[in-house]
């Protein structure tokens, strides 16, 4: 019987001291063994995170996702936008692992999301002003929180009624999908009761971005927006606002967040499928950490605590 390359390694005395290693069947530490296989492939395929949801967070959170891809090279983040809405569904879906929320989830959220299986985690990551903008040519420079829910809901229509020319007012506002647009529809237009009957004017003009509202503002002398701190530019006029007639106006600002002196300010959340581990938890660890520095950077407010 022929032998083979194995068997003739057995040694006189008959001791079958077979080295399966060097066989072609592949042994332990043989590069062609499956476990080396998959070993090797773990090590050179990146663990893909998606993260989805709020166009509020999106320019931070890609920043985030690029300053911690270039420190950690096993890790790939996906970061799209789409409105806190659409990152809420995602993660309801089972679809994303991290969704980006200007706004908290709410009950009837929460509840499907159990349906599916999935308990939803939030953790605050940033903190945000909502500033009202307007263009630099119109000379109103305060507004009470009621006169600009008043403007919002069509009951005051000219810029004359709070102060300013004889013009006709302009209204911009995010779409519904925006936890932007649902937090201000709450916060300000229905002046703090969720449950309030008071509507966006049928008049309101709704933008797809933060940079539309950006864009009409810039160019009409008429119009009023609002959009979150680090997407207002220096063309842009920030309105002081009151909490009441015999209030202080006060500016949007880190300082006016931090202390509570600015009426429309909100943290900023990402939620999990679960209390996170592993890359995930590794990483929101490090949003909540070192990535405060971008979230100052980017012209929002990092965390209390925080080094920045």
């Amino acid at each position: 019987m022929a032998e083979s390359k194995c068997a003739g390694r057995l040694t006189a005395a008959g001791l079958a001291v077979v080295l399966l290693a060097g066989c072609a069947h592949g042994g332990k530490g043989d590069p062609r063994a499956p476990d080396t296989v998959k070993a090797r492939a773990a090590q050179t395929v990146p663990f893909t995170l998606q993260n989805t949801g709020s166009d509020t967070l999106v320019n931070l959170a890609l920043a985030w996702a690029e300053r911690y891809m270039a420190g950690h090279p096993a890790v790939r983040i996906s970061v799209t936008g789409g409105g806190s809405g659409t990152g809420i569904a995602s993660l309801i879906n089972g679809t994303i692992q991290i969704a980006n929320a200007s706004r908290e989830m709410s009950q009837e959220e929460i509840a499907a999301a159990k349906k599916n299986g999935i308990t939803p985690v939030r953790f605050t990551v940033a903190l945000d002003a909502i500033a009202v903008v307007e263009n630099p040519n119109n000379p109103v420079t305060g507004l009470t929180l009621s006169q600009v829910s008043d403007l919002y809901t069509g009951r005051l229509r000219t810029w004359s009624q709070v102060g300013g020319e004889n013009r006709p007012v302009v209204l911009l506002s995010r779409e519904s999908n925006s936890g932007t647009y649902v937090y201000f529809l709450e916060q300000v237009v229905r002046r703090g009761n969720p449950k309030g009957a008071e509507l966006f004017s049928p008049e309101t003009l709704l933008m797809p971005s933060s940079e539309g509202i950006t864009t009409e503002v810039r160019q009409n002398r008429n119009a009023i927006g609002y959009d979150g701190l680090g997407y207002v530019t220096p063309d842009l006029k920030k309105v002081a606002i009151a909490r009441g007639s015999n209030a202080p106006y006060v500016l949007p600002s880190a300082q006016t967040v931090r202390d509570g002196s600015y009426p429309v300010s909100r943290p900023l959340y990402m939620y999990t499928a679960g209390e996170p581990d592993g890359q995930i938890k590794a990483y929101l660890d490090w949003v909540m950490k070192d990535g405060q520095e971008l979230v100052k950077e980017l012209g929002f407010v990092p965390l209390p605590g925080s080094s920045q």
